[in-house]
């Protein structure tokens, strides 16, 4: 009996021991736990306490640090990689963990790189081992888990796919900035050894010797291959010629940015060229690189995001060996830019510009029906595929120091608009009931001032010859300063200032483009009776823009509504900007007397055989003393009387020697001319 409770005392001791042994030989904390803190660490991109602390032996003989820690720094900041998020499925609450054998676990792996999202799922086990005299669970790793496919060896490379600039067209589809073709000039090596053919090419090109040698230079360089030196658009045919003509120079086509339409549009549509360091920085997160071309002036700057588009980028796993294959981590597709249609005219445009010569100035066409944009013209300007070719530092310097300066935008500047303002003022005093259009007024002489406290100043007519008495149709044909002005007088300060308002001046014009508002004085007040007499003939410090001006006579067309000036083809036509301006019966009034200004009046040269032009004539006097003489700009605000299709407004600078504002109407007439015989 002893005996057998003895060997039972032994047997629980043994199997206490046993037990113990076991809980002993059980690790704490529990892989689930081990896996939730290797998996926090994970989320917070500590590769470093990851690969020291959590990664089984087996694991870190096969991967140096560098191979897990480096490489998942690196591949995070040059692929972009955030948003990270790595979770687990828990298991079921009864597991038990057996030591000798892997825990394993579901792990869901996101996150968002410069190609896109990834997301996948795969399984990590945990390892009981002994490291650094501790026992614990262990993470079996390998390159899978950074992406589903990655094995050792392999290359995790990005390929982009640039996407093309969107086109700019005009309303009738005809290209004004789109992906064309040019030329890529330049020598074959082997056939071009002769120093004076370096020479005449780089006089040609307007270029160095030097510049030429460092090309032929380049380190991938072959006797036999081509070898670009410079660029030229496709229609360049003369400089082409002179290429072609010296030995050992040529040309191959290639794909280029074309502004079929040079001049005439280059204000408006402007140009691209390469991005600079600067630009990169700012706009790398937006998909830029390097390589790229931006808009640098005008609509290509303007609508530089909607012309641009995004590239696409592919980021693919690059398998080992010479043929390894590739395959698809995420891509991004490349999105085209948008092709933009415009409410210009190209070819009334070019008509336009083409008209003036060549003279400084400006113009721009609306439709009243519309308020749509058909002309916006600076003269001169410059040629936008030079600029997007490479300018030459000559060329530039040549454009520079042109005094016409053909690099000024002149439509988006404001300029003292003469005599066109008077319909204006001739509108507002009808409104108002202040002026009669009937009333005839007794002016005698080529001056006039109101009383002795005018002092020096007086207002000074043209043509004094006059016959009165002058009602509004004569101070129109004869475009007699004193009769506006006495009207303006009589209207008042407030009555004027109120009607300009009501026209537009004093406030941002609501435009496409960023144009400099017209304004009726530096203050937006009228501060005494001489320069209310100024203002009512737009001299004084009125000044307004030239789309504005022709935006301005609409209601003389509309009867009283003047649209809000439009640029792009999907825009919603006939906005409304400024209503009730002026009645059906004093718009018919102005509209008559618009014609007799060139029938009857000083722009003889729009009397046109084949197109009956109303309109009217302004010579802006540019001088900063009384009694001197100064530049003169000449203006001139017409349409169509039978068939008002569009008003244009022309700008003539320094008319002073070319009899007067009568010359931009002979301009005009051109234009109408032109058009009519479409």
């Amino acid at each position: 009996m002893g005996g057998y409770v003895l060997t039972k005392k032994i047997t629980i001791i043994l199997t206490l021991a046993f037990l113990i042994l076991l809980a002993g030989c059980q690790p704490s904390p529990t892989p689930e736990e081990r896996l939730k803190a290797y998996i926090d660490h994970w989320n917070n991109a500590e590769f470093t306490e990851m690969y020291s602390a959590y990664l089984n032996k087996g694991t870190k003989d096969a991967y140096a640090p560098e191979d897990f820690v480096e490489r998942q720094q690196k591949f995070y900041e040059d692929l972009a990689i955030t948003n990270v998020e790595v979770s687990y499925t828990k298991p079921a609450e009864e597991t038990e963990w057996d030591p000798e054998k892997p825990a394993d676990f579901p792990v869901q792996i996101q996150m968002d790189t410069l190609a896109g999202p990834v997301a996948f799922e795969k399984t990590m086990s945990l390892l009981v081992e002994s490291q650094d005299d501790t026992e614990d669970w262990f993470v079996e790793w390998d390159p899978s888990f950074i992406f589903e496919q990655l094995e050792k060896g392999d290359e995790v490379r990005v390929s982009t796919t640039t996407a093309d600039r969107g086109e700019i067209l005009d309303r009738n589809q005809k290209a004004i900035a789109i992906n064309g073709t040019g030329y890529n000039i330049g020598v074959v090596p082997e056939n071009f050894k002769k120093e004076s053919s370096k020479e005449e090419l780089a006089e040609v090109l307007g270029i160095s010797v030097d510049f030429i040698d460092e090309k032929m230079n380049q380190s991938w360089v072959q006797e036999d291959q081509f070898v670009p030196i410079s660029k030229a658009a496709k229609n360049d045919k003369e400089l082409l010629e002179k290429v072609k003509a010296i030995p050992g120079a040529t040309y191959q086509e290639t794909a280029m940015r074309e502004y079929p339409y040079e001049e005439a549009l280059g204000h408006l549509s402007g140009y691209i060229g390469p991005i600079t360091a600067e630009k990169l920085e700012e706009l790398k997160d937006q998909g830029y690189k390097s390589t790229d071309f931006i808009g640098r002036r005008g609509l290509e700057l303007t609508l530089e995001e909607r012309l641009h588009g995004k590239n696409g980028i592919k980021l693919f796993i690059q398998k080992q060996g010479d043929n390894g294959e590739e395959i698809m981590i995420t891509e991004t597709a490349a999105e085209n830019g948008e092709t933009i249609v415009l409410t210009i005219d190209a070819e009334l445009q070019k008509s336009t510009y083409d008209a003036m010569k060549g003279e400084a100035g400006t113009s721009a066409a609306v439709d009243p029906k519309t308020g749509e944009t058909l002309v916006l013209v600076s003269s001169p300007a410059y040629n936008p595929n030079e600029y997007m070719l490479g300018i030459s530092e000559s060329r530039f310097k040549e454009l520079s120091e042109d005094p016409l300066n053909p690099l000024f935008n002149r439509f988006g500047a404001a300029y003292a608009p003469g005599s066109t303002i008077k319909p204006v003022t001739s509108a507002i005093g009808l409104e108002a009931d202040t002026l009669n259009p009937t009333e005839g007024l007794q002016i005698e002489g080529a001056t006039w001032q109101k009383d002795s406290s005018w002092g020096d100043y007086r207002v000074s007519r043209l043509h004094p010859e006059a016959p009165n008495p002058i009602d509004l149709n004569k101070a129109l044909v004869y475009s007699d300063n004193i009769y506006f002005a006495q009207q303006a007088l009589n209207m008042g300060n407030d009555t004027f200032v109120s009607g300009l308002k009501n026209f537009g001046f004093g406030e941002d014009i609501p435009f496409a483009l960023e144009l400099q508002s017209s304004q009726i004085s530096n203050e937006g007040t009228i501060g005494s009776e001489g320069q209310l007499a100024d203002s009512s003939f737009g001299q004084g410090q009125m000044l307004t823009n030239i789309l504005h001006l022709a935006t301005m006579y609409e209601p003389f067309l509309t009867e009283g509504t003047m649209y809000k000036p439009l640029l792009f083809m999907d825009e919603e036509k006939s906005q409304v900007w400024k209503d009730g301006l002026l009645s059906a019966e004093n718009a018919g009034i102005l509209r008559s007397g618009m014609r007799s200004v060139v029938v009857d009046g000083y722009a003889q040269s729009a009397n046109s055989k084949t197109v009956k032009i109303a309109g009217k004539t302004g010579t802006a006097e540019l001088k900063g003393e009384i009694g001197e003489e100064g530049q003169e700009n000449g203006f001139f605000v017409s349409y169509d009387s039978e068939s008002p299709d569009f008003i244009l407004a022309m700008m003539i600078e320094s008319i002073e020697d070319n009899d007067g504002s009568d010359y931009v109407a002979g301009f005009a007439a051109k234009v109408f001319e032109e058009y009519k015989a479409r």
